[in-house]
């Protein structure tokens, strides 16, 4: 969080918003939000999840547009986190801090738990289960009236443009990003394969219960291609498990996830060879974007070690200009057709 934003977040201030939803937030647990305030509150025994978004970060009617996608996404019976009414009739409260606001909501608590690296159920059923709900998310997405959702397209996004985070000696990386914004802004965008996208669904943003995910923190939500939250789930899924493995072996642990992915994705949504090839271009993207949310958002002179060697490889890769994985896209599709 940045620091202008900390110095602003009181204990009064979630005290309020939780009031604002009928909840006690006298033992709330801290839930490390990375770009919100993120608290587990009770109500009547119950636990909830409460969220605190600084208007720097998003604006009311961002925020407003991603919970009413929520519990549109929720009326069709996927699993993802409710979001309830203040006592005001409202998804989204406003506190004032300062000449600057926080907007609050109030998510149900998913049920079940998140899984680790380590589970004997973090292998192929759960991929192809992750696969199913995305599947679902973008099956919804294409037939969803846009028109109330006030939610940025993804060349919109303040990270878009690194040089302003980046010194001169990321020049390279800097250029290499403009470069590839351009190729994927030249792609077609019409809504089989555009819209609304989590652009976030990685294993710490679902738990898994009774063989079923609860997707949760749409904070990202965006408009871009749909191929994007594939990659994204891809990425960091190499990311968390694989990074510290050569190429090579990144690249076989990728292909079994992902072709389990695509098993289950390909049971809720229409997939295409075309944009499985293109791949690539996203997970690069990816590379670029987290390599600009580090330097945006974490003072890296005072970095944990885990932070800065996560950031020397971010680099090492960009300028090597090595993929986060290498795969025969098309044989991985072929493959996935046939099975389904």
């Amino acid at each position: 969080m940045e620091q202008s934003v900390e110095r602003l977040f009181t204990q009064q201030i979630l005290s309020k918003a939780a009031s604002r939803f009928q909840t006690d937030a006298t033992h709330a647990k801290n839930l490390n939000g990375f770009e919100n305030y993120v608290y587990e509150v009770y109500k009547n025994g119950k636990p909830y999840v409460l969220r605190l978004t600084h208007s720097s970060h998003r604006t009311k009617s961002e925020v407003e547009s991603e919970l009413i996608w929520i519990n549109d996404l929720h009326s069709r019976g996927i699993n993802v986190s409710l979001v309830n009414q203040s006592v005001n009739g409202n998804l989204v409260e406003v506190i004032e801090a300062e000449d600057t606001y926080f907007y609050a909501c109030l998510f149900n608590k998913a049920p079940g738990a998140s899984v680790k690296l380590d589970d004997p159920v973090f292998d192929i059923p759960l991929f192809e289960k992750w696969g199913e709900i995305t599947g679902e998310l973008h099956t919804v997405a294409k037939d969803f009236d846009t028109k109330q959702i006030d939610r940025p397209h993804w060349y919109e996004d303040d990270l878009i443009e690194l040089g302003k985070y980046l010194s001169e000696e990321d020049q390279q990386i800097v250029e290499g990003n403009r470069e590839l914004v351009e190729q994927i802004r030249r792609l077609p965008d019409h809504k089989e394969v555009y819209g609304l996208i989590h652009s976030d669904i990685h294993m710490g943003n679902f738990f898994f219960y009774e063989g079923e995910l609860h997707l949760f923190d749409f904070d990202d939500t965006m408009y871009f291609h749909y191929i994007s939250d594939i990659a994204i789930t891809l990425y960091y899924m190499t990311l968390w498990k694989n990074r510290e493995l050569p190429l090579e072996e990144r690249s076989r642990e990728g292909e079994v996830f992902l072709k389990a992915f695509l098993t289950g994705y390909a049971n809720t949504s229409a997939i295409d060879q075309e944009w499985i090839e293109k791949l690539p271009m996203f997970l690069k993207m990816r590379d670029y974007t987290l390599y600009g949310v580090f330097h945006k958002q974490v003072d890296l002179e005072n970095a944990s070690e885990r932070e800065g060697t996560l950031v020397k490889s971010l680099r090492e890769r960009l300028v090597n200009n090595e993929p986060i994985v290498e795969l025969d896209y098309a044989k991985i599709f072929c493959e996935v057709i046939q099975e389904v």
